[in-house]
């Protein structure tokens, strides 16, 4: 259940959930079936794939499956979990063997792997079944032919700004004039630093920055890379200067965010202007002086105003499947709202389904906390999300390359035009070994 940038799941959250009865969760789900009928075109089994759920959430799951199959006695719903970093191996190895499953939950950047292999969803789901989902979040989830090869579940939102003000105070900042992009947070640093004498924040140009600052990795239809250009070696060369000068801290070069050796909580940093929202968890927790010393905003977005996030947990059918009807019913259920609610409601996710958004759930938060306020800011940005996902065969390596060659570039031993070309040839071959 990992998305990457955007962990879901804290401690405190598994475990509550983990001790909801399954009679009482049961209560909370939809019974209607997303107009699917108990006639023989949705009847069998569906093989149905899921990401690490089954130990904390397997009480919500088995409500699900109990109420849907309490209405369509017809069909069978296999659940099989699988373990988040089986499941490509996993679901790779079905692919060429023909044996799938129904319907499968994978992630967004994996659609360039497995979007060939699934169903073009548009056959199973109207454009009304479609548009009951968020727009920005549904538009992404399509192969390189422009078929519909997912619909989307659920995500971890997009980012957090999340200031320490008493330091920010210092250099010259209210809460209404912080950063709202990354050049603004740049600014912050190196005012931070001249001010105060602490790091600004760890904010280096890898590419999910270099997406944020408006500039394409790949070209359209994804099949080579678009950022070896004067305009982001220009750019690679303003955040080694920074970096040079002490506004950005020297840990932002580790390879871990989670570890970085100048962090919030050890109050050696300023800032984090593109925060998870889950780094609040974890400040709360281990530093609740700093906690109390906050200012929370909506994370930085694009020069064009997008809030972008990189990964998100989808739904789709392999091409496979010989019960591709009764599996589009059963995930039109899964993905309602009701349902989505009511997982929205154990951990801190966010739906795909626009109407889960119009609860009182989401639309009576009262920000009385830096979490409660960035619940609500991540709540009134919703739409303005986008998936920047790369959807290639292998975004992660993809972004490890590029990455390494930024920390080249930033250390010096390579200049960033050098360090821009290496990681485009890398780019380059590794495409090429998945056409």
């Amino acid at each position: 259940m990992e998305i990457s940038r955007r962990r879901l799941l804290t401690g405190a959250l598994a475990a509550a959930a983990a001790t909801t009865a399954t009679g009482s969760l049961t209560g909370c789900l939809s019974q209607s079936g997303g107009g699917g009928s108990t006639g023989e075109q949705f009847s069998g089994e569906v093989e149905w794939w899921t990401i690490n759920l089954q130990k904390n959430y397997g009480s919500y799951i088995q409500g699900m499956i109990d109420a849907y199959t309490a209405e369509h006695p017809d069909v069978k719903i296999n659940w099989v979990d699988v373990p988040g970093q089986d499941i490509t191996t996993k679901l790779l190895a079905a692919i060429a063997s023909g044996n799938v499953p129904d319907a499968v939950n994978y992630t967004s950047p994996t659609i360039g792997l497995f979007g060939d292999a699934m169903s073009d969803l548009t056959e199973f789901f109207s454009p009304e079944d479609l548009g009951a989902y968020v727009p920005s979040l549904v538009e992404t989830l399509k192969s390189t032919d422009n078929r519909q090869v997912a619909v989307p579940w659920y995500n971890g939102g997009a980012g957090l700004g999340i200031y320490r003000k008493s330091v920010c105070e210092k250099a010259g900042y209210t809460k209404e004039t912080l950063p709202t992009t990354y050049q603004e947070a740049l600014e912050l640093c190196q005012k931070v630093q001249t001010e105060t004498g602490t790091y600004g924040a760890n904010m280096l140009p890898y590419s999910q920055v270099v997406q944020g600052e408006g500039i394409a990795l790949l070209n359209e239809d994804r099949t080579a890379p678009a950022f070896d250009t004067p305009e982001t070696a220009k750019l690679l060369e303003q955040y080694k200067k920074f970096f040079d000068d002490k506004a950005i801290a020297p840990g932002a070069l580790g390879k871990e965010p989670r570890q970085y050796e100048q962090s919030l909580e050890n109050g050696k940093i300023a800032a984090r202007p593109d925060s998870v929202s889950s780094a609040l968890v974890n400040i709360e927790k281990n530093a609740p002086d700093i906690y109390g010393d906050l200012w929370i905003t909506p994370g930085v977005t694009t020069p064009d105003g997008k809030n972008l996030f990189f990964a998100q947990q989808v739904f789709g059918i392999p091409s496979s499947s010989n019960n591709k009807a009764a599996a589009a019913e059963w995930l039109k259920f899964v993905t309602n709202a009701e349902n989505q609610l009511a997982f929205c409601k154990l951990v801190s996710i966010f739906p795909s389904s626009a109407s889960s958004l119009e609860d009182p759930f989401f639309t009576d938060i009262d920000p009385k906390t830096p979490m409660d306020e960035g619940r609500k800011i991540l709540v009134d940005g919703f739409g303005a999300m986008e998936d920047a996902a790369l959807r290639t065969g292998n975004d992660e390596l993809l972004r490890q390359l590029f990455d390494e060659q930024v920390r080249a570039a930033t250390t010096g031993s390579a200049s960033a035009s050098d360090a821009l070309a290496a990681a485009a040839k890398q780019w380059t071959d590794e495409l090429a070994k998945a056409k």
